[in-house]
């Protein structure tokens, strides 16, 4: 039977993540200085095995050391059936009062998430800390995917999660996909892409969509982007700063988004003040759902337009 957990979350702003390898000093700094909301400084996939604990020690000093602004900090650990995952979270955690959230890869089950949550409130009672640390959970596998909406039920810490569609590729053998070879439209991801938005707006979670990792191509990204902020995606994870423009662009409102969100609540405040719940505008029917919408839009754009300053 399905948990439900759907206690509000955290709002942030995280329409860019941007992933940072653990091994370099100088990729540290301009992640510092770019536009990302979010950072990931990654200790798993860019990390080879006898580099993992180094990397771990390079990750402390960075989060430490570095000024990071206004960004939201995370850190992806290594997958839970390692040897270095425990590590990760008890040396980071304990070490590094900056951390905001932890990222968990290959979220298979709701007992993965729920193994994280359980990690952190006991360091948060060891520490006396009283922030709440957050979980980004991807899900990048057929069992993740098979379990999704109990991994997205599975803990009030998890804010949102992230499609890794790599390593979902290479778990359902779509060889062209990972090998670069395909060319044409990648539908093959609409049902997973789709799943996943369903089941973090049914929990209160921010859907963020996996990287676009031909980073040269530009137009590519921008399509990429803008097909997943349809089926409901808030943000995209870039894996280059030259990305993020484009990531923050496409998954904010449009100064036509934010007109249209006025105009709706000034006619329905009319139309309500009249007694009825729907009004014609433009050749269009307005009613009370549209109402809703525009409050997200409005709310949305001032939380981007305060990021921004």
């Amino acid at each position: 039977m399905l948990e439900m957990n759907i206690a509000p979350r955290r709002f942030r702003v995280q329409r860019s993540e941007l992933a940072v390898p653990a091994t370099s000093d100088r990729l540290f700094e301009k992640a510092a200085k770019s536009s990302a909301d979010f950072v990931f400084l990654d200790l798993e996939d860019t990390v080879a095995p006898e580099s993992k604990n180094d990397a771990r020690l390079k990750v402390i000093a960075a989060l430490n050391d570095i000024d990071w602004g206004t960004k939201t900090m995370s850190v992806r650990i290594n997958a839970l059936d390692t040897e270095w995952a425990h590590r990760d979270i008890l040396e980071v955690v304990r070490l590094c009062p900056r951390l905001d959230l932890v990222m968990l890869p290959r979220a298979q089950t709701a007992f993965d998430a729920k193994f994280v949550d359980t990690l952190l409130t006991g360091l948060e009672k060891e520490l006396r800390c009283d922030k709440r640390l957050g979980i980004e959970a991807i899900v990048e596998t057929a069992l993740g995917l098979a379990n999704v909406e109990h991994i997205a039920a599975s803990s009030n810490r998890l804010e949102s999660i992230i499609f890794g569609m790599g390593d979902y590729s290479v778990d359902m053998g779509n060889y062209d996909t990972v090998t670069g070879t395909s060319q044409g439209p990648r539908q093959h991801w609409d049902y997973a892409l789709a799943r996943i938005a369903n089941a973090c707006r049914a929990f209160g979670l921010r859907p963020i969509d996996g990287p676009f990792t031909r980073y040269s191509d530009l137009d590519g990204l921008r399509a990429s982007a803008e097909r997943t902020a349809s089926l409901g995606f808030e943000g995209k994870w870039a894996i280059h700063p030259s990305q993020l423009a484009i990531c923050n662009e496409i998954f904010s409102p449009t100064a036509l988004h934010v007109e249209w969100a006025e105009r709706t609540l000034d006619a329905m405040g009319d139309a309500v003040a009249m007694g009825t719940g729907a009004i014609g505008r433009d050749g269009i029917l307005l009613d009370m759902a549209h109402v809703r919408l525009a409050g997200i839009i409005l709310e949305r754009a001032a939380a981007f337009k305060s990021r921004a300053s």
